[in-house]
């Protein structure tokens, strides 16, 4: 993989998970001690989400994830 590449999907990869923290964060509890209490709804979906494969998700949760593959894939044609 060239450096030029393996930098455009580093870039990706640090953009989604920070994207992903600050969801995390804006649906969670920050308590007076700076700690953060995740919700049990969130709990509950996000358990579920890890344990299933990619085949059993809903159309809306694999809607999801393709437009996470889309932006790689964009990202591998443009930097090859």
């Amino acid at each position: 993989m060239n450096t030029k590449l393996r930098n455009k999907l580093a870039d990706y990869a640090h953009e989604a998970w920070s994207g992903w923290m600050k969801y995390l964060f804006d649906k969670s509890f920050k308590q007076n001690d700076g700690t953060v209490v995740i919700p049990k709804w969130a709990v509950e979906r996000w358990t579920r989400q890890l344990n299933t494969i990619y085949s059993d998700l809903s159309d809306e949760e694999k809607e999801s994830d393709l437009s996470e593959a889309d932006k790689i894939r964009d990202i591998v044609i443009n930097n090859i």
